[in-house]
């Protein structure tokens, strides 16, 4: 490889991990914000600060199914800057809102274009790259996707010291912009049109068909969801449990890091020991540990009248997270395993029918916050119960 050749990949890895890393951004250095946004537009009340997050995610759940198709119809390039033409001008609407229907309006646009670059992105990957290559580049951006959760509250956080939460929202525009300009000017379109496909509604409404019909494939995908709904209410309710019920809103930051910690901990395990013990093995003793974690701390918030001691609220998130995170990959990739010639479409269905769980469930649980953690460890305890019902039905009808 020649010199100028090294600098052009690792111009494409940079890319790539910034393409992926949008979400993360979008939704984490919103967390110490989402308080005094509700507050300054309106919002109805204390709860209704959680839509700011869970719109979001609807609006990525609905780009999960466009986006996917249309890159293998269209191109990577022109699908993914669509997206980002969406997501800037989403980000657009947050910056001037000056009301919380518009803010609420905003960020489901912002969701809906950042879709495309989480999904297309790794196509692109896939489109040009094999064998070690691939597997440098996944590497860095599975690096990217580990940290960015862990700092981009801080980042949030410090905004606030020196400006309005506004700037958060100027600053995820500039990050938008760049990235299309720079995809734009500066990367190949990696889908020949050759190589591409034509856009068939009736191709995607057989891959759901196939995905509803086939027990691990469904089983897999409730309990993803399920399991992904926990993880969206405490998303919710965080800002809210920490900076206002425990006192801690100097330091909510820190204690995000900590938990994202744990989930990129767990990642990392499970790249080692999953060819040892198998996703299966892995995830069942995951999962058993994550509803006895849940219902053993419920036992104890409701002892304490939904107000256990921070140090034990730190460590019960801590080892569920871990969890969570021996889950999710595994959990996507059981559900795919059947699918065959179709997985690229079973993966659009698939990832948005988890997703639309993780909203109506992990939304749902959200707003029944109290002041209290006990609707939170009671969401956890059941929405873990349903992902274990949902993979033991699956493994019996494999079986």
């Amino acid at each position: 490889m020649t010199k100028a050749a090294g600098r052009i990949s690792f111009e494409f890895i940079v890319l790539v991990a910034l393409l992926n890393a949008m979400v993360a951004m979008s939704i984490d250095t919103m967390l110490p914000a989402i308080g005094a946004i509700a507050a300054e537009l309106g919002a109805a009340d204390a709860n209704s600060r959680q839509y700011i997050i869970t719109v979001f995610f609807a609006g990525l759940t609905l780009g999960t199914l466009v986006y996917g198709p249309w890159s293998d119809s269209l191109g990577r390039k022109p699908t993914i800057v669509v997206g980002l033409c969406f997501y800037a001008l989403g980000a657009l609407l947050c910056l001037a809102a000056t009301s919380f229907p518009m803010m609420l309006a905003g960020r489901f646009i912002q969701g809906f274009g950042a879709s495309a670059p989480r999904i297309v992105s790794i196509a692109m990957v896939r489109d040009g790259q094999g064998g070690a290559a691939m597997a440098r580049v996944m590497s860095f951006v599975m690096m990217v996707f580990m940290l960015v959760p862990i700092l981009a509250p801080s980042i949030g956080q410090l905004v606030l010291l020196v400006a309005s939460w506004r700037m958060i929202f100027l600053g995820l525009l500039g990050m938008g912009v760049i990235a299309g300009l720079w995809l734009w000017f500066r990367q190949e379109e990696t889908l020949p049109r050759e190589r591409r496909s034509p856009l068939s509604p009736g191709a995607l409404l057989a891959a759901a068909v196939e995905v509803l019909r086939h027990p691990v494939a469904m089983g897999y995908t409730l309990a993803s969801g399920a399991i992904f709904g926990s993880f969206i209410s405490y998303l919710g309710t965080s800002q809210q449990i920490f900076a206002e019920q425990y006192g801690q809103g100097a330091y909510f930051a820190l204690w995000f890091a900590l938990f994202a910690g744990g989930i990129a901990i767990a990642m990392m395990v499970n790249a080692r020991l999953v060819m040892r013990y198998g996703m299966r093995r892995l995830s069942a003793l995951a999962l058993r540990g994550f509803v006895g974690l849940a219902v053993a701390f419920l036992a104890a918030s409701l002892l304490l009248d939904g107000h256990p001691p921070l140090w034990s609220l730190a460590a019960y998130l801590f080892l569920t997270f871990f969890c969570s995170g021996l889950l999710f990959g595994n959990f996507n990739a059981i559900a795919m395993e059947p699918m065959g010639r179709i997985a690229g479409m079973a993966a659009a269905i698939s990832g948005a029918l988890s997703s639309l769980v993780a909203i109506l469930t992990g939304g749902y649980i959200g707003q029944l916050y109290d002041g209290t953690l006990i609707p939170l460890v009671a969401g956890f305890a059941g929405l873990g119960l349903i992902a274990l019902a949902s993979t033991e039905w699956a493994e019996r009808r494999r079986r």
